[in-house]
Formats: C-alpha cells, structure tokens, sequence
C-alpha cells in the first residue's frame, strides 16, 4: 500500500505527467512503426510471390527489430534484404536506446526520486502532538533524543536537504524536510501542538528560527542557545522563551566541582531544599573507613549517596572503603552540611590556587565563578586577543612546563581542563596528571566517546558540552529535573512505582537490583534526605534517584515506570546558573 500511495503520489505531479506524455509518444511512435514495416514486410512479400499472415507480419517485424532474428522467414530479393537491414538498425537504435533512455530518465529515475523522499516527510501526521521539534542535530541534540526515547516522547528534527535527511534516517533518526526560514515548514512540522522547539545554531540563525516561529505560532515553548551575552536580549525579542548560554553553565558546573584541600562539602545542585555537595576525604579522620564505621547517616544524618574514586564512580555501600583519594557525594539540608562541616573540614595554611586551561567561553565562566567564590585561580590561554587582565591569565602553551610553572602548577590543589578539542583535553589531563599525581583534574568532554578516555588519562570528573545542554533544554520542558554530576551520570526523579508502594527501601534492594541509590524520598512538598529505611514508601510520592545511563534504564525497565512527566513547581529546582 505505501508503494501503492508512492506510485500515485507520483503521477500526481505535473511535470512526471509530462515525462509521462513523453514516453506515451515513444510507445506509439514505436507502435506506429511496427504497422509500417509490417505493411512494408507484406508488400515485399507478395513481390517475390510469397504470402503471410497478418500476424506473421508482426513476428518478423518484431524479430527484426529487437536483433532475436531467428531466421525462419527471409528475403530472397537484395530490396528485401536492405529492407531487412533498415528494420534492423532502426529498431536496434529505438528499442535499445531511445526508449530505454527515455524510460530511465522520465520515469524510473522520477520515480527512484519520489520513492526516496517518501523516506524523509515533508509533514507530520495530522493529530501529532506533544513532541519535540529540533532545528539541528549535533552531541546536544544527540543527548537530548535519547533522553526523550527512554521517556517515550517523540521528537522531530528539521533538516533542508533532502540528502542529508534521508542519511539522517537511515541511521534511525525522525526527520522532516523543510527550509527553516520558511514559516510553512514550523506548519508542516505541526508546532501549534508541540511540546517545544529546540534551536542550538548560531545566533543569528537561533533569532531567525524563532522569529519565524512565531509569525506562525505564538505560544509554542521555544528554547534557545547563545553564544553571546548580548545575544540573549535579541533572542528574547525575537520569541524566546530560554535562551541558555550553555558555555557559562558549563564553566560554572565545572568550578563547583573544585573541592579544595580544606574536606569541605562543596554544593553542586539543588532540589528544592535538598542539596547535592561533593566533599573530599583528604586529611580526615574517615580515611581508613568504610561508611558503616564513618555512620555519617546517625550522626548528622547527611546521605553518603556515592562515592567518586579517581574519575570511577560508585554507588555508595556499607562496605564502601574511604581512602585519601575518595571523594564523597552528599545529600542533605544546608543546615546538615552545615553539620559535616564542622567536623571535617580543615584549615588551609595557604590560599589554594586552581589552573584553567583554555580561556574561551567555558574557561572565562569558570574563572567568573572562582573569583566570585574568593578563590585564586590563573587561565592558561594561547591566544594572546583573548586575554582580558594581566592578573588572572598566563599566555603561552599549557603543554609547556615553564607555562604550567609560570601559572602556578606546583601549588595548586585543581586543574580545569576546558578547551572545545578533545583531542587537547587528553592530552594535557595526562600531562598535568602525570606532573601532580595528587592534583584534582576536571576535564570538559565534547563527544561521548571521548569520556572514558579522559577518565583513563586521569581525570577525577568529566563535564560535556552535550548534557550540560541536553539536560537544562530537557528541564524546560517541566518534564522531570535532572541534575547532570558528571557525563552519563545523572541524579533524576521519578514517581514510586507500584511494585515498591508500601514496602520500605530495607525490603525493596534498589541498589543491588538496579545499580540506583536513592537519594531522597519526595512526598507531596517536602523531601526527605535521609529516608527512614523501613518506612513504606507512599504510593503517591517521589523517588529522587542517582545512578549513570546504563543504570538508569535498568531502573525505568525492571519497575515498568518512566521519568516524572509533571513537576509541581514548588517542588523540584535545578539552580538557573547550573
């Protein structure tokens, strides 16, 4: 049936109704000639006293023409002979050249072409609704579709090349063919019932693209990127209702994971009023300990919820062992870190410094956070035009010794590795590790791949570019609030399921089923940090749950559940800046 409605679709038009009268005309001019040459056959005939039927006529005709030539029925006479050769060359050029031609050419490649567009769509179904629509597709893109398959959530990206767009769905995307400047592509694309339009491009193409959308619609959610301040205002002028500079939030995200030397908890992410802090371990008396032994739950009922050990993350466990080089991911109120503080955290004899390398936008937003927290910090940067004052920057190659030393290497406690070449970024965390082995190294990954092989050269966490910007796109929605702790590791929120309503965590062995922990217990507005293990879990509640991609889904799969797909908003916050 769909080669049925491709086949219709493509008589339909009116130049393939031309190519169509073309090729009618060869088949008539081809039957004409048959008539001819077999009145011609039977004139020749009867000269040399020979009669035939009419259909004998046509089978030497016929025979003669397509070169099968079987012999049976000759000319005796030399005129019947050149007639013979005449039909010959003339039916060999007009049955195996022209009309051939012809039909490849006015019908068959036409049609090839019909068929592959019918591929990639030019509209949506009618009562499409709910989904996404997505004016690119790179690693942003890329992270954001994925979160909205595990939650069922359609989507849709707008491509304008119809090459690119079957390429695109050839490795399983959901395109559409439209020109994104073109209004009637947003109708096409059904806008009026999405969910929200997605445009990370660059500026100007982000302000077109949502100035277009809305001549066409004027509600519909759109979000943006920018890579520029002073774009944020034109985007909103132009519709926007986001606009995310995807580059400060990474630097930002970046600086909150420098913990320092001094064992404090160092907050990295809010829901509500439940924080998520990272603390290192160094220089305090939990070293030598498991969590059992530390029982930080009893006495200042914080929740160790995992720990990062050089770059490898683990869910936290009774039996997990604390060593100098652990770093402790905590929940809990201000007040109950507040708490942990005050026991852990140690003085520093001097101010610590932190090195960032690479002065673009991720490392200029990281440099901002640092000075707003009080700490010392120094940008290593190549390009002498991006240096913004001689006190914070070091111009020279981060590769070279005497620059790292210049900028401070030998007592800083953190090293930011920021720059958009992945390629770069391994580079130097392996160096940088190899000259401190005890230095923090935070490293910004563009593309997935790239991630474990950062943590292989020694970085202590990886941020990418991708969830940084998947994730505060996929908040917008009002879907469910993710915070990212690092590339593929997620802390997510999800309703109690069924199979675990009314039974208390003790019973329920999330962490050994799914490889989740759950970090706090939601019911109606208050969350709670630390769950009583063997209170029931209310069937209306909220479960606030970490654990990476991979565990993640074993999660939504084993409980037969999906992310909230409504979140009162009083309820969750991700902080605007993350």
């Amino acid at each position: 049936m769909k080669s049925l409605g491709v086949v219709l679709g493509y008589l339909s038009g009116p130049a393939n109704r031309r190519n169509l009268r073309v090729v009618g005309w060869l088949v008539v001019a081809l039957v004409v000639m048959t008539t001819v040459y077999s009145v011609a056959f039977h004139q020749l005939m009867a000269n040399e006293g020979r009669e035939f039927s009419w259909a004998t006529g046509f089978y030497w005709t016929l025979t003669v023409m397509s070169t099968l030539g079987f012999g049976d029925i000759t000319f005796q006479s030399d005129a019947g002979r050149i007639f013979s050769m005449v039909v010959l060359i003339t039916g060999t050029l007009f049955i195996f050249v022209l009309l051939p031609f012809s039909f490849i050419q006015f019908i068959f490649v036409p049609w090839m072409e019909r068929r592959e567009a019918a591929r990639a769509p030019r509209e949506l179904p009618e009562k499409t609704s709910g989904h996404i629509v997505l004016t690119n597709l790179g690693p942003i893109e890329d992270s954001l579709i994925r979160r909205a398959d595990r939650s069922e959530m359609p989507y849709v990206v707008l491509v304008s090349d119809l090459a690119e767009a079957l390429s695109l769905f050839d490795l399983g995307y959901q395109v559409m063919v439209g020109d994104l400047d073109d209004p009637d592509t947003y109708r096409r694309a059904r806008v009026a019932s999405a969910a929200m339009v997605a445009t990370t491009r660059a500026d100007t193409t982000n302000t077109n693209i949502a100035f277009t959308v809305r001549e066409f619609d004027p509600t519909v959610p759109i979000v943006a990127t920018a890579s520029k301040a002073a774009a944020v205002d034109v985007l909103g002028l132009a519709g926007c209702n986001e606009v995310l500079q995807l580059g400060n939030m990474l630097g930002r995200s970046i600086a909150e994971r420098v913990l320092g030397g001094d064992a404090r908890s160092h907050v990295v992410g809010q829901f509500g009023d439940l924080l998520i802090a990272e603390a290192g371990t160094a220089a305090t008396t939990l070293v030598g300990k498991t969590l059992a032994e530390a029982d930080l739950r009893t006495r200042f009922n914080v929740n160790v919820v995992g720990v990062w050990q050089r770059g490898t993350f683990a869910i936290a466990g009774p039996d997990t062992e604390i060593s100098a080089t652990s770093v402790l991911i905590l929940a809990g109120s201000e007040a109950q870190l507040a708490a942990y503080d005050a026991e852990f955290a140690t003085a520093q004899h001097e101010q610590s410094r932190v090195i960032i390398v690479g002065g673009g936008r991720v490392g200029r937003a990281a440099g901002r956070a640092l000075a707003e927290a009080g700490m010392d910090h120094r940008i290593i940067e190549l390009l002498a035009e991006r240096v913004k004052d001689d006190e914070h920057y070091v111009i020279g190659d981060a590769s070279d010794i005497t620059v790292l030393e210049r900028a401070g290497i030998d007592r800083a406690t953190a090293v930011l590795v920021t720059t958009h070449d992945d390629d770069v970024n391994v580079y130097l965390t392996l160096y940088c590790r190899r000259l401190q082995p005890g230095i923090q190294i935070i490293s910004r990954a563009n593309l997935d791949r790239n991630v474990s092989t950062l943590h292989r050269a020694g970085a202590d966490a990886v941020l990418s570019y991708a969830s940084t910007g998947a994730t505060a796109i996929w908040n917008t929605l009002g879907l469910n609030d993710t915070l990212v702790l690092a590339e593929g590791l997620d802390v997510f929120r999800v309703p109690v399921p069924a199979a675990l309503a009314g039974r208390g965590l003790s019973e329920c062995s999330i962490r050994q089923t799914t490889g989740c922990n759950v970090v706090a217990v939601a019911r109606g507005e208050q969350m709670e940090s630390n769950p009583d293990p063997f209170v029931p879990l209310p069937a209306d509640g909220d479960l606030l749950i970490i654990g990476d991609a991979e565990s993640e889904q074993r999660f939504l799969t084993t409980y037969k559940t999906k992310q909230r797909l409504a979140v009162p908003a009083a309820a969750v916050r991700v902080p605007a800046d993350f």
